[in-house]
């Protein structure tokens, strides 16, 4: 598990699906004058460079954030992030989600991180130092069963594994469930990558059946290259804001007009 770093995929197709979402929950969460925590149980390192060895070695970006945020409004959260984070640290600059709402939230809101990785927690430190988040190196569902239900109540959670262990697919819904329970009325959004294997498909299954009334929205792509299982992003939101849904057909069009 501590041998996914994402500073490879950084900017990726599913990265667009993902941060476009979460920009548009969390513009949508501090339109109201209420202070809101946000919790990441998987935050990597918060800001990417996709000029370093790492990117241009897959070059994954190029399929994702370059070929595709030009489809979404000027005024949309995620461009915006985009842009402040390009002015704030240059050009080949990416924002992880850490890094996206830390920019967006407010003084009076929290933020809580955990990132496993030794290497990465280090990095993610030293980019959201300014911001006084909580960061702890630590498995991202301990801490959220540490801090759920959180003060403030009001706010989400972003649920962003790599994945790369088999038996996350199986552990997950049991996780969700448990943190739903303490944290009733927090936005819990789970990324998981669509594969040519299927292998999401069960845990899909298995949280449809507990959460009915979750959003589940889906993008489909081509491989970033060649001999790569993913073919597509999901997001599983538990107590989608409102207008989500309909937002969530914004961000596929941008998908269908690039394919």
């Amino acid at each position: 598990m501590l041998s996914y770093q994402h500073h490879y995929h950084a900017g990726n197709p599913a990265d667009v699906h993902k941060h476009a979402l979460l920009a548009w929950m969390l513009d949508y969460l501090v339109q109201k004058d209420k202070p809101l925590t946000y919790i990441e149980t998987h935050s990597g390192r918060g800001l990417y460079d996709l000029g370093d060895e790492a990117a241009l070695k897959t070059g994954e970006a190029e399929k994702g954030v370059q070929a595709l945020e030009h489809h979404l409004p000027k005024d949309h959260p995620y461009r915006q992030r985009l842009n402040e984070v390009r002015f704030k640290y240059g050009e080949a600059a990416y924002p992880g989600s850490p890094l996206i709402a830390a920019m967006t939230l407010r003084e009076m809101d929290t933020v809580h991180l955990a990132e496993l990785h030794p290497g990465e927690n280090a990095v993610l430190a030293e980019h959201l130092t300014q911001w006084d988040a909580h960061i702890r190196q630590q498995d991202g569902f301990k801490l959220a069963q540490a801090v759920c239900p959180p003060t403030p109540r009001r706010g989400m959670m972003l649920v962003d594994p790599s994945y790369e262990v088999k038996a996350e697919y199986d552990s997950i819904p049991k996780e969700l469930t448990k943190i739903a329970r303490k944290w009733n009325v927090g936005i819990l959004a789970l990324w998981y990558p669509m594969l040519t294997s299927g292998t999401h498909g069960p845990m899909l299954a298995q949280l449809t059946d507990s959460f009915p009334d979750a959003l589940r929205h889906e993008v489909r792509f081509a491989p970033v290259r060649d001999g790569h299982r993913m073919i597509g992003s999901g997001m599983f939101i538990i107590n989608p804001p409102y207008g989500l849904a309909d937002h969530a057909k914004t961000v596929s069009k941008i998908f269908q007009q690039e394919g």
